[in-house]
């Protein structure tokens, strides 16, 4: 298969990605979506397939309910059936059923204790998070409105070390293009705390304060919003037990809701990328009252 022709089935299935994140409240339409990108709903799947190791509607499916176990967590004030709808689900009973098969229990059991014990196992299976002593009850947030960020990106699956490759792509990438002067993001579209570390999508991103003319690299928008601001350094293994802390403590006792949107990390020291794994950054987490 021709560089070219690659290139293009990646930018197709990137961006049905990017389109599901983005309507993942609404009914998702395939073949009104396979009309937007002139493309048959049968190349439009052997596509993604083709890119991301799973179909279409099963990673609708998975992202649906990985939105909506951390919402019934934080939207304390919305029912079941609200959180169903939010998520893109028209019937509770197949909201229901679904969430059962996902977690191998009802909502309403999540919802009172069952997360727990989920969450305990998700993290025991990255090593690093399970040695760190960070200690974050001390931290307070910047509550802030940001603005769309247009971004450059690699998409990596898998919430692991493995994700440095990315990173080294993208850095490859500003080298080869000149670019003296951006900011690295990574893009958190599932929560490693939830979702299992190999099935995470995880986002490197590059921002620049001008696009450039013409770019190998897709590029999406980071949507704006109110976001809760999260400023700290530590090392490798302290994020994945700080998004612990952030999703099933801080935003459960602190009268916020979150939203579909996803958080996202600015790195304004990227342990990814440091030899000594240690970073410095600022977490975005989107907030609503």
């Amino acid at each position: 298969m021709k560089k070219e022709t690659i290139n293009r089935h990646t930018k197709i299935a990137n961006e049905i990605m990017y389109y599901i994140y983005k309507y993942i409240d609404t009914s998702i339409n395939l073949d009104e979506l396979s009309s937007d990108f002139e493309i048959s709903k049968f190349h439009m799947h052997r596509t993604f397939k083709s890119e991301f190791g799973i179909n279409i509607y099963e990673c609708i499916k998975s992202i649906r309910l990985q939105k909506a176990s951390s919402l019934l967590l934080t939207n304390k004030n919305s029912t079941i059936t609200q959180v169903a709808r939010l998520c893109g689900y028209g019937s509770h009973a197949s909201f229901i059923k679904a969430y059962k098969s996902k977690f191998s229990m009802t909502p309403s059991f999540w919802r009172k204790e069952g997360y727990k014990e989920y969450i305990v196992n998700i993290l025991k299976k990255s090593q690093s998070a399970t040695s760190s002593n960070a200690d974050f009850s001390a931290l307070t947030p910047k509550i802030v409105k940001m603005e769309d960020i247009q971004a450059y990106y690699i998409r990596h699956r898998g919430y692991d070390k493995s994700i440095r490759e990315s990173w080294q792509k993208l850095q490859t990438w500003t080298l080869c293009n000149d670019i003296m002067s951006s900011t690295q993001i990574g893009l958190h579209h599932d929560n490693p705390t939830i979702t299992p570390l190999n099935d995470c999508n995880y986002i490197a991103c590059i921002s620049l304060k001008k696009p450039l003319i013409e770019a190998s690299l897709p590029m999406f928008i980071i949507p704006g919003g109110v976001y809760a601001r999260f400023d700290f350094s530590g090392k490798y293994g302290d994020v994945l037990q700080f998004m612990n802390w952030v999703y099933f403590k801080w935003l459960i006792n602190s009268g916020y809701e979150t939203t579909t949107n996803p958080s996202y990390t600015i790195y304004h020291k990227n342990h990814f990328l440091a030899e000594d794994e240690a970073f410095s950054l600022s977490y975005y987490i989107p907030i609503k009252l």
